[in-house]
């Protein structure tokens, strides 16, 4: 029994102490916290005293942040003696030095330490993790270095210098470290290029990438994944066709199905590097009608010649090219509702490129005939059919088909569409009332295009119909409008140029402006199309063309003349001047794309 009270007398005189020590390491703290370091010091002193191991660290930092190099040189060589074999003590000695400003001091004993370094992997990982705990990244990176040594294994600790470089930001040496750690790990992949691209801050940087890659496949050239990540490094830096050269090298040597040139072809279509894109779709088709990708590249290939077109960045062989295409496609595989999406298009090129009227019309009602095309195909087939009777000046028979879209999709962004193309034939046929009745619902379209483009003519129509009533001046500016859908741009210009003579006091000035700079784009002018957007965004800043004409102005620099530096200008304009603007988002997303934010979604 006398025993036993002596153990719980024992027990509790252990638990109370640990108590005391524990109040009175936060009081430290709290003296530490408040500024007070001399009261936090004295409280630590006392706890070292009590327990050498146990409080020694936030003993030492202390004494080291009140600038107390000989009593922290001092207690630090007593834990040296005292634990010979842990390298803990010697690292915060050299911290002691360093501090003091004996930079040679203290590498003489890091050097030490890499000397003796002993054949011990996780021996090696603590100590590199100790110097990378005092903030020495240079010693963690050599410890490891020198393990890799010891140990006779380069492929030891990759993980771990991976992100020391990467904390570094030593663009040469993590580049290096992730093309010894790849081959191996293929899966990091992804990350690694994430990685790069995170730190890589320009074409410079890229050319690192480049000339170790092409150095590292001379040596060893069926290690495919060097070719991988060359062709991500000329995606990076816009090399497009040379992205394709390298992916296509790499499939013929492989001899495989091309499914990563199918999908390089897709990222290329994205960035809008089409030709490039129809090159390695080509590549695809030509390996035959027994290859899985046939069918999907003929397809895309078609698709991206559209885009092509669509985009403006193609000369009149191309239309005829793309023709020919659409046209072997159906005579391929036939007109069903799995290739109507072709006629569909096809009637869109010979309407409006070819100016081919008929074929188109009749290609159309072929396709709306067909048992069992998608509803959703169908409505954009009606559609697309009631522009062509109204570029046959057959607007009954336009409005009919736009109303029975409207009609089956109602209050669908398709039934919207439909409405809104009704009102612009009133508009353009001078019913302006009912285009105006219609137009002023279509401002509340769930389609946020579809609600401003409404906005904007219902506004054009208001302007134009206050002073003069029957809208004279108006209905030959939607003439002009009109050609301007139909791309007939002698006739719209010589519409345009009419009206100042027949209509001198009309209120178009901005909108005939903004008529020609359309026009213009349209055929590629782009030079001529700036001249007239920058009129219109300094003389008419306040109107209903301001935003539209900036937002162009910005895409022009951007896309067409290569000034990139005016697109951020503009883009800019936008952001701090037309707050509301429908190309806000987008005007802040290329600005900052332009200015080279990294990872930007927004």
């Amino acid at each position: 029994m006398k025993w036993f009270c002596v153990y719980i007398f024992l027990v509790l005189a252990g638990v109370s102490r640990l108590f005391a020590q524990d109040t009175e390491l936060q009081l430290a703290k709290q003296f530490a916290a408040n500024g007070e370091q001399q009261k936090a010091v004295d409280i630590y002193q006392k706890l070292y005293k009590q327990d050498n191991d146990q409080y020694y660290g936030v003993y030492v930092n202390s004494l080291l942040e009140l600038k107390k190099f000989d009593e922290a040189e001092s207690i630090t060589k007593k834990m040296i003696r005292k634990h010979p074999d842990d390298h803990q003590y010697i690292v915060m000695l050299g911290t002691a030095y360093t501090q003091q400003g004996d930079i040679d001091k203290a590498n003489e004993l890091y050097d030490g330490l890499i000397k003796n370094l002993p054949a011990d992997q996780n021996e090696i990982a603590m100590l590199a993790a100790q110097f990378y705990q005092n903030s020495n990244i240079d010693y963690a990176i050599k410890i490891f270095q020198q393990g890799r040594k010891v140990l006779h294994n380069d492929a030891l600790f990759s993980y771990e210098l991976i992100n020391l470089y990467r904390y570094k930001r030593d663009k040469a040496a993590l580049t290096d470290e992730y093309l010894n750690f790849l081959p191996a790990n293929p899966a990091f992949l992804s990350q690694a290029e994430n990685a790069l691209s995170g730190i890589y801050e320009g074409n410079a940087d890229y050319d690192i990438l480049k000339i170790a890659l092409l150095k590292r496949i001379q040596k060893d050239p069926q290690q495919t994944l060097y070719a991988e990540l060359l062709t991500w490094q000329f995606l990076q830096q816009k090399e497009f066709d040379q992205a394709l050269n390298q992916e296509l090298a790499l499939s013929r040597r492989q001899n495989d199905d091309g499914s990563s040139v199918f999908e390089l072809c897709r990222t290329l279509t994205s960035n809008e590097a089409y030709d490039a894109a129809i090159r390695g779709y080509e590549y695809l088709v030509a390996k035959g009608k027994d290859q899985p990708y046939y069918i999907p590249a003929k397809i895309e290939l078609i698709n991206t010649k559209n885009q092509r077109v669509t985009s403006g960045k193609y000369v009149k062989d191309d239309l005829l090219s793309l023709e020919k295409d659409y046209i072997d496609l159906l005579n391929e595989f036939g007109k069903t509702s799995s290739t109507a999406f072709a006629m569909q298009k096809l009637a869109n090129l010979e309407a409006f490129k070819l100016h081919k009227l008929p074929d188109a019309q009749k290609l159309l009602e072929e396709a709306v005939a067909i048992p069992g095309i998608k509803p959703s195909l169908l409505a954009e087939c009606k559609l697309d059919l009631g522009d062509i009777s109204l570029l046959n000046n057959k607007p009954w028979d336009a409005t009919l088909l736009y109303s029975q879209v409207d009609i089956d999709f109602r209050n669908t962004s398709i039934g919207q569409d439909a409405k809104y193309r009704n009102a612009k034939l009133a508009y353009y046929t001078g019913d302006f009332t009912w285009a105006k009745g219609q137009l002023d619902v279509l401002k509340a379209a769930t389609s946020e295009l579809i609600a401003n483009d409404a906005l904007n003519l219902s506004l054009l129509i208001s302007d134009n119909t206050t002073a003069d009533s029957s809208g004279a001046a108006l209905k030959m500016y939607a003439r002009a409008d009109l050609a301007i859908f139909a791309e007939q741009p002698d006739k719209a210009l010589m519409t345009l140029d009419s009206i100042d003579k027949k209509y001198p006091d009309n209120s178009l000035a901005a909108d005939i402006l903004m008529a020609k700079a359309r026009l213009s784009i349209q055929q590629k002018d782009y030079a001529g199309a700036v001249i007239l957007l920058k009129k219109i965004a300094t003389d008419y800043s306040d109107g209903l063309w301001a935003d539209d004409a900036v937002f162009m102005l910005g895409d022009i620099y951007e896309n067409h003349l290569s000034d990139k530096e005016q697109a951020k200008t503009y883009y800019q304009k936008i952001i701090t001047d037309y707050a509301g603007s429908l190309y806000i988002n987008e005007a802040r997303k290329r600005f900052r794309l332009l200015r080279g934010d990294k990872n930007d979604a927004s």
